[in-house]
């Protein structure tokens, strides 16, 4: 065999060594873990005065249309399971619980798959209340049960630092185990879940349960090396499932915004900032337009970003510039245009591009930040106490002190 062929062949074996023994990318999915847990969680929060509204009984899609919709398009909700205000307001608070928790990091695996049953429960009750950053979280949340987006900055990560010995006194992960699995086995019985969903729900519950009794018996034999091959599988293929997403999503707007008018002729931007429906601040649209090339500029501008950022993914200068530029639009529509959450939900989505090497420069400063908060609060509640830096802290002179 000659030296280049050789050359490949060790190249193609030494990416194949790496695509299964590692989970590539674990901050750029602990990113995405955080941020649509967080957009949803922030997006509950704000409807929840609005809630019977967008997703509850009192809407304006009724329960006999959603009835009809769910049958024609095969659709997974829980909320078709009951039309009771007690059951709806169980999955409302339980989707916002789960988002929380799997924001931080707690029992990842398990949360995933409830945070994907809360998002498609609620969106797929009232499917034209949503925008794009519904479509997307929507899409994202599927994608997240198959990636091990604990790994880094999560209470599991935490937990798993601890040693083996915390994993084997574990008791926490065989409870919810038991309890989803009686769960389960109570939708099966009564019928509600069926189908392919039900399969993909019981395929799921049985891996976490092969998953722990490896990892608490034999956790450095073949079964569980193999287990942690296919699940390093699943999670690449998945990360460059949302890539590709990303990728897809500013290439389709791009040129469909290609074939447009308005955007041909460069005042497409000028419209939505003069709407109502879109105008928070109409006096920074008023701002914002009144300079004629500026608007031409940024129309052309949003439009070249979008064509030509699935072009560049391969190339890190040119794609950390896009990057800036596009998470730049995106916090301008979050202000000028009043869409915070599809703005967070499109960050997100292209945080999975950022380098490893600044989102771990973040987090450090997130720690340290973290750090500096904690040593505070502990020296306040403790008078006389060193600070971090070995500085005692100032003690407040009393009236008694002073006389």
């Amino acid at each position: 065999m000659s030296a280049p062929a050789r050359t490949v062949e060790s190249r193609i074996g030494a990416a194949a060594q790496k695509i299964t023994a590692t989970a590539l990318g674990p901050y750029q999915s602990a990113v995405i873990r955080i941020g649509f847990a967080g957009t949803w969680l922030l997006f509950l929060l704000r409807e929840f005065p609005h809630r019977q509204e967008l997703y509850g009984p009192d809407g304006p899609w009724g329960w006999d249309m959603a009835q009809q919709l769910v049958a024609d398009n095969h659709a997974f909700t829980a909320l078709m399971w009951s039309d009771s205000q007690v059951w709806f307001a169980c999955v409302y608070v339980g989707a916002m619980l789960v988002a929380a928790l799997l924001m931080v990091g707690w029992r990842t695996r398990t949360m995933s798959v409830l945070f994907m049953i809360g998002v498609l429960s609620l969106q797929n009750r009232s499917v034209f209340v949503g925008d794009g950053g519904d479509n997307v979280i929507h899409l994202m949340s599927i994608y997240l049960i198959f990636t091990r987006c604990g790994q880094v900055w999560s209470l599991d990560a935490r937990r798993r630092a601890r040693g083996a010995d915390r994993i084997a006194e574990d008791r926490v992960g065989p409870v919810l185990w038991w309890a989803v699995g009686l769960a389960l086995s109570a939708l099966t019985f009564t019928g509600e879940v069926s189908g392919g969903w039900l399969s993909l729900f019981w395929a799921l519950w049985a891996v976490q349960g092969v998953w722990w009794y490896l990892d608490r018996r034999a956790p450095h034999g073949d079964p569980r090396l193999l287990c942690d091959v296919v699940a390093n599988l699943a999670h690449n293929a998945a990360l460059l499932v949302i890539m590709v997403e990303a990728c897809l999503i500013y290439a389709t707007a791009g040129w469909y915004k290609i074939q447009g008018s308005r955007w041909q002729d460069g005042t497409a931007v000028y419209y939505p900032l003069h709407l109502d429906y879109f105008s928070p601040w109409p006096a920074l649209g008023d701002l914002l337009t009144a300079y004629g090339p500026m608007v031409l500029l940024v129309t052309y501008g949003t439009v070249a970003v979008q064509v030509a950022f699935p072009f560049t993914v391969f190339n890190r200068r040119v794609k950390n510039v896009l990057l800036v530029l596009m998470i730049t639009e995106h916090l301008f529509i979050a202000v000028a245009l009043g869409l915070p959450f599809f703005s967070l939900a499109m960050i997100t989505a292209d945080a999975v591009f950022l380098p490893t090497s600044f989102l771990r420069r973040v987090g450090g400063w997130a720690a340290r930040a973290r750090g500096r908060v904690l040593d505070r609060t502990k020296s306040a509640a403790v008078p006389g106490q060193r600070t971090a830096d070995g500085a005692e802290p100032a003690v407040e002179e009393t009236s008694a002190a002073r006389t």
